[in-house]
């Protein structure tokens, strides 16, 4: 959506890039996601902990396509704030994947929680880990999404090819009514747990996550430094009596680098002090740590949040 838009919609007049966080001259967008996934929720939960925290500031935030249009939202200019998902951060920053040129006008404030990447399939399924899904039909995400990549960094490190798998690219709420109708038999998803897709299918289906060995992601995490060790607990979903191994992602606030150390300052020092508020408003509130909120991010962070990390001593 173009600023012009944006700001016809909401009533703004003027975007204030700089400036203290008081008086009413700070007005930024935050980039989030579709309404049905966690990320729009979640930003709102944001936005309204720093306009009523923060003396001036006026934080809109704004439905979007989610991580890859939101690098380029902000590098364009058009949003000053997004969620974005750790690994395609890197992708963005290095022009791998399906980004072409740098995209590098964007800097880290905070890794807020892990996004796990899940292999969903029926309970009797013959499969036992990701190897066993070779011949199968598979729901692997969107065309260029970041689930689309996540998907074919575990085909690399358990050395199967394209060819190995029946890809069909569709999103979660695809994959699922495709899963209910027994047309693939299986598919991934990367998000935060419990992901409320494969939560509806295991009200009607008995259905298993498929196990990461942890020499598998280890070797996933070495090879994908973005990636890291993570755990589906064990009542996550209905049916889910075992713990399960497996990889994530982390979900990364991201700031232009055009904004004022100062403001950005404001916005982490009001992000952590107000945690528990923030916890009440959206479950993924929980998860946000001084210690794991500077980890797991491969871009530069804003000078503004280093300097409130400096003060906590968590950098």
């Amino acid at each position: 959506m173009k600023r012009s838009l944006v700001f016809g919609l909401v009533g703004l007049l003027f975007i204030a890039l700089a400036g203290p966080a008081h008086a009413a001259d700070t007005q930024l967008i935050l980039a989030t996601g579709g309404t049905a996934g966690t990320y729009y929720p979640f930003g709102g939960a944001l936005a309204r902990i720093w306009n009523t925290k923060i003396s001036g500031m006026n934080v809109t935030a704004q439905t979007t396509g989610a991580s890859a249009e939101n690098v380029r939202l902000i590098n364009k200019k058009e949003v000053e704030l997004a969620l974005v998902q750790s690994d395609t951060l890197d992708f963005a920053y290095n022009a791998k994947e399906s980004f072409k040129e740098k995209l590098t006008d964007m800097q880290a404030v905070a890794v807020l929680y892990p996004e796990i990447i899940q292999v969903v399939v029926a309970a009797g399924s013959p499969a036992k880990s990701f190897a066993d899904l070779k011949g199968m039909k598979m729901g692997v995400g969107a065309p260029g999404s970041g689930t689309e990549a996540n998907f074919r960094q575990l085909l690399d490190v358990y050395g199967m090819g394209k060819e190995d798998i029946k890809a069909n690219y569709l999103s979660f709420s695809e994959s699922a009514e495709q899963f209910k109708d027994k047309h693939i038999d299986a598919f991934i998803v990367t998000a935060g747990i419990p992901n409320a897709a494969i939560m509806d299918i295991s009200t009607q289906n008995e259905i298993r996550l498929l196990n990461i060995a942890p020499d598998m992601a280890a070797k996933l995490a070495a090879r994908y430094p973005f990636l890291s060790t993570a755990k589906v607990p064990a009542n996550t979903y209905k049916g889910l009596t075992e713990e399960v191994n497996t990889v994530a992602v982390n979900a990364v606030l991201i700031a232009s680098s055009q904004l004022k150390e100062e403001v950005v300052y404001q916005l982490t020092k009001a992000l952590f002090e107000n945690q528990a508020e923030l916890a009440s408003a959206h479950a993924k509130g929980a998860e946000l740590s001084l210690p794991t909120a500077v980890k797991g991010v491969s871009i530069p962070f804003h000078p503004g949040a280093v300097k409130y990390y400096k003060e906590k001593k968590a950098m």
